[in-house]
Parts: C-alpha cells; structure tokens; sequence
C-alpha cells in the first residue's frame, strides 16, 4: 500500500482548479439566495448558512489564488521554488472561514437567543436550502471523486488520503461542502422547530451549532496547513523506500543522514549525507549521484529536487562518539 502525499506528473494541479471553481460557482449562487431567504423569512440560522456559504466562497477565491501561485517556478530570489506559499493562502482561508463564518453564527445564533426574533414565512427557506443541498452535493461529488482517484491511484485508504493529503485545496472543499450539507440540516431543523412553536429557540441553537462546525472545519484545514508550512517530512514508509533506492546504487555503501521535505502536493525535497565505496573515482562517485536521482524520479515522478552529499562513513561514527575506524 502505498502512503500520501501524492508526487504526480501533473504540476499545474489542474483537477483541483476544476474542483475549486465547481465549489466556488455554487457557494457564490447559495449565499446570495439565502441572504434573501434570510431576509424575508427573518430566520437567524438561514442569515448564519448565508454568512457560511459567503465564508466558502472566499475560501475557495484564496485556494484559486493559492494554486496558481503555488505552481510558479523557481528563481533565483526563490531558488526552491514558491509551493509553500499556497500554504500561506490555504491558511488565510481558513481563518476566512473562522471570522466570516464562525463568528457571525455564534453572534446571531446568542443575539436571537436572548433577544428572540419573530419567525416569518418559511417556504422560501425551505426552497433555497433545498435547492442549496443539491448543489452544495453536486459540489461535495466532485471532490470527493478527485480524492477518492488520488486515493486509488496511491493504493492509499480514502479517508488516510484525506487525512495526509499535502492537496489542502481538495481537502478544504470536501470538508467545507460536507460541512455545508450538515450545515443546511441544522438551518432546515431551526426552521421546523420555529415553525412548529413559534419560539425563535431553536433558530439560535441551530446557528449556534453551525457556528460550531465551522469552528471545526477552520481548526482542522488551519492545523493541516500550519504543519505543512513549518515543514513535513515525507511518510515513514516512503522514507524508507527512499533510502532503499540510495542504497541499491552501486557506489553507496550506506545513508548516514536522510532529510525529505514536501514542499507541495507535487513538490518534495530529497537531502542525503552518503557514504560512497573508499575505492570509487570521481566519476564513479558523479555517475552515482545521477543513477540515485534517476531512480528515485522513477520511484516517484513529478519529484522535485536531491542533494546529496558525500560524506564518509567514519565521520557520523565519530560524531556519535564511536570508534571511527571499526
């Protein structure tokens, strides 16, 4: 089985573009119609599903400006490259979905609560959050196919590639429109018990709890990404296929020092101190450096840059304190 993150030959992560802007054009059409079914029905959680989906769409302008960003090649100001920066944006749109999603539903959700609110004609509420289920599921669909071929192509659990993906802009828009459909449910349940008692209770509970499971999907996505800008290393298990594939090199006796860095979906850093055969030549110790790099992009395509670095065996050995001459 093999483990995440995913080192395709597809750069431009164009899958994801489509996914991004299928999920951007239906949260851009659902927050201007809940805005209105807000309106006119006078329900919080409706106003709180209207602040959602306006959280998601500019959630997903952020992840749109991430990935093109993200595939810019290296210069010399930025010699590895600017992967990491979509994590930047990928970040800041989580904090989106935190300040314009969470924040205003706890708001409304405690406003209706000790205020109260006098509950309006909900049929146009009813129809919009019936019609944003679709499309918010149409959305959901086409993420979770991305994710579910990644998943497949990497031999990979779907919920692990879900998990490990380096992909954030894949994994926000699933958890996002998976959100959004819990989200439409609770709005949908506030709307029935305001209905059916007249009390506007059950409108601030339900953006209460809305607010909460943005809160979560902020936490979740923001976390993933932190931890990819202070850097990832590669799985243990790819760790260890890279070292075997240093090691089937003819010249290589031994990796004294492995460092594996993601820099991207499709973006990684190899870095190596190796300990060459005493006997070999320089040409045999260059030819070598080629053959390791050459499988290892064969092991991984799409890899992006290896260092190695030539460094005897008896060095690391007296580091550590031991005999250096074993």
């Amino acid at each position: 089985m093999a483990d995440v993150p995913d080192f395709s030959d597809d750069p431009s992560g164009g899958e994801s573009v489509a996914t991004v802007l299928v999920a951007a054009g239906a949260n851009l059409g659902i927050a201007v119609a809940k805005a209105v079914a807000g309106v006119i029905s006078g329900s919080s959680a409706m106003l709180s599903e209207a602040a959602h989906s306006v959280a998601d769409t500019v959630t997903e302008l952020m992840l749109l400006v991430a990935l093109k960003r993200g595939v810019r090649p290296a210069t010399e100001d930025h010699p590895l490259g600017h992967g990491a920066e979509r994590y930047i944006w990928a970040l800041l749109a989580a904090v989106a979905t935190f300040v314009g999603g969470a924040v205003f539903s706890f708001y409304d959700g405690v406003h209706t609560l000790v205020v109260g609110e006098e509950p309006g004609d909900p049929l146009v509420s009813y129809i919009v959050l019936g019609v944003a289920f679709l499309l918010e599921g149409y959305s959901l669909r086409t993420g979770v196919r991305q994710a579910r071929g990644e998943a497949a192509r990497l031999d990979t659990p779907f919920r692990r590639y879900l998990r490990h993906t380096p992909d954030t802009a894949v994994k926000a828009v699933v958890l996002e429109d998976t959100a959004a459909l819990a989200g439409l449910l609770l709005a949908a349940g506030g709307l029935l018990g305001g209905q059916l008692t007249g009390s506007g209770v059950f409108d601030g509970v339900a953006s209460l709890l809305i607010g909460s499971l943005l809160l979560w999907v902020a936490w979740v996505l923001g976390r993933s990404n932190a931890e990819l800008l202070i850097g990832r290393a590669l799985p243990a298990p790819m760790r260890e296929r890279v070292r075997a594939e240093l090691l089937a090199v003819e010249d290589i006796e031994a990796v004294l020092e492995l460092t594996t860095l993601v820099q991207g979906p499709r973006q990684v850093l190899i870095a190596a101190k190796v300990d060459f055969r005493d006997v070999a030549t320089a040409a045999q110790v260059e030819w070598a450096c080629e053959s390791a790099e050459a499988r290892l992009r064969a092991a991984f395509p799409g890899i992006g840059r290896v260092y190695l670095d030539p460094t005897p065996g008896y060095a690391q050995r007296r580091d550590e304190g031991l005999n250096p001459w074993p």
